[in-house]
């Protein structure tokens, strides 16, 4: 299984991130990214999960429409423009990112950093080639054990995040 995300689209008023965060939290189901913008009406939610399947179908009985999308992890330097060199090189590739998310784990002093892409094997490809995706990084290959190598995250963090 593949590290993935959910994407939720919410009406932006007071609340609904709560109902999202109950919903998780009763199904003990623990965050490792969360972005939450907000356009006019709408709010956008994109979270990193211990178990998509089950948050995905908990939400969805809650009265919520999630999408899932799968991620490549990649490590990057703590250095100003590391980031960058990433970008650079999906351009470069015609790979339009879709989300990122910067994960609560860290591989050794380099940060990990999930995407999406509306091309995900020509991202993986050259992100792979560009020497971005290490095989650490790769190992992440789900949501559990993302959440499994941080363990100053508390299993009841969800609650606690949002």
């Amino acid at each position: 299984m593949t590290l993935q995300e959910l994407a939720l689209e919410l009406p932006n008023k007071p609340g609904t991130l709560v109902a999202v965060s109950r919903i998780l939290a009763q199904e003990r189901i623990n965050l490792a990214a969360i972005s939450v913008d907000s356009v006019g009406r709408h709010g956008h939610v994109r979270l990193v999960v211990s178990d998509p399947k089950r948050a995905r179908t908990a939400l969805s009985a809650g009265g919520f429409r999630v999408e899932v999308h799968e991620l490549i992890a990649v490590r990057l330097e703590d250095r100003a423009g590391s980031f960058l060199q990433v970008l650079e090189a999906l351009a470069k590739a015609r790979v339009n990112i879709q989300s990122v998310a910067i994960l609560v784990v860290r591989d050794g002093a380099q940060s990990l950093v999930a995407l999406s892409a509306d091309d995900v094997p020509r991202a993986r490809e050259t992100l792979r080639s560009g020497g971005f995706i290490s095989e650490s990084a790769e190992r992440l290959v789900n949501n559990r054990d993302l959440l499994a190598a941080a363990p100053g995250i508390p299993n009841e963090s969800v609650g606690l995040l949002l």
